[in-house]
């Protein structure tokens, strides 16, 4: 009787053959393009890490946390719901992570993640007692519905982190900025929406105790650097991610000055495929980190046809293996590696 392998075997061998069609790609010409000028991250002096993200990116950004509980020190989730959500299958994703018409059963993943943490597959749990957690959700928001996002809050609040919940904007499905040009409840491309106020210096001062108000104008270093590299298998496209990520330096951070990093991850529609360095420009997080010492780190995904990810969204229901939510994910391991190579 024939024996089907094992998930991990399973992921295992996917990495395996991953590697070998890089390599097959080189000797045939085939890789992807090396991007002139971009090369790999400085080495800067992080003295904290922090990640954040907006709807796919809200997701990916909760499981950075959760699944590197030790390495980030705070995250802020916008328009998404709890860790591990889609639970690896796109229509659980769906139903339970967008219309909120089935629980996300919250109880449930608080034990896998408990399981893992002692498995270590994620870092320990106990590590997000304390940490400060910034949730922002929208009462218009058609995508992610209000259910969802509690869900995601009591996930926190129950492994005794320190929540902000701000919950009561009538914001539609997009990342908020007191910069942005669509009104407050469009959920309608580039996803920028202007509710009047300033969730990026709720979210730092959150995290940080305090902040010093926005620069005017950015007066730093935006930057495209070589993604591939720092990707598992040098090829991120195979795991639907960009060749490239961006990069904000404030000067104070590129002449060694003591920075926090904060990685600030794009959601659907939003990579630089579809938007350009857009998000990367318009976060609100470039005024903040001139006049607060915050390097700003935005990764990229990408779309992939073999991924079924038409619309550049970061994995976060399983399209790159069953171990999506945990450390040895390929997304994440990316999104680490960067971290690390910037010295955070």
């Amino acid at each position: 009787m024939r024996t089907r392998p094992s998930p991990l075997r399973r992921t295992t061998l996917v990495r395996r053959l991953a590697v070998l069609l890089t390599a097959l790609a080189a000797v045939l010409g085939l890789a992807a393009p090396a991007h002139a000028g971009e090369g790999p991250l400085p080495r800067l002096h992080i003295t904290g890490t922090y990640v954040t993200g907006i709807s796919s990116g809200g997701f990916m950004a909760s499981q950075l946390q959760v699944a590197y509980s030790g390495t980030f020190q705070g995250v802020g989730v916008f328009a998404a719901g709890p860790y591990y959500c889609g639970k690896g299958a796109l229509v659980t994703g769906v139903i339970a992570c967008g219309t909120g018409l089935l629980s996300t059963d919250p109880e449930g993943i608080e034990q896998i993640a408990r399981r893992w943490s002692a498995e270590g597959r994620i870092d320990p749990v106990g590590n997000l007692t304390g940490k400060p957690v910034y949730t922002y959700h929208g009462t218009k928001d058609p995508l992610v519905r209000d259910r969802v996002s509690d869900e995601g809050v009591q996930f926190y609040r129950d492994f005794g982190a320190r929540v902000r919940y701000h919950d009561t904007d009538p914001a539609g499905h997009g990342w908020p900025t007191p910069n942005a040009q669509l009104d407050c409840g469009t959920t309608f491309y580039p996803f920028l929406i202007n509710c009047g106020n300033d969730p990026q210096g709720e979210m730092l001062t959150h995290w940080l105790g305090s902040v010093n108000p926005p620069s005017a104008v950015q007066t730093g270093t935006l930057g495209a650097y070589d993604q591939d590299r720092y990707v598992p298998g040098g090829w991120a496209q195979w795991y639907s991610m960009g060749g490239k990520s961006y990069l904000y330096t404030p000067d104070s951070c590129a002449l060694g000055a003591p920075c926090k990093l904060v990685v600030a991850l794009h959601g659907c529609l939003s990579d630089d495929k579809f938007v350009g360095d857009r998000f990367a420009r318009e976060s609100h997080l470039n005024e903040y980190a001139d006049t607060n010492d915050l390097v700003i780190l935005y990764p990229q995904a990408d779309i992939s046809v073999a991924r079924a990810n038409p619309q550049g969204c970061w994995d976060w229901w399983g399209y790159t293996g069953s171990d999506f939510a945990q450390k040895s994910a390929p997304q994440m391991r990316a999104v680490l590696n960067q971290v690390h190579a910037l010295g955070g």
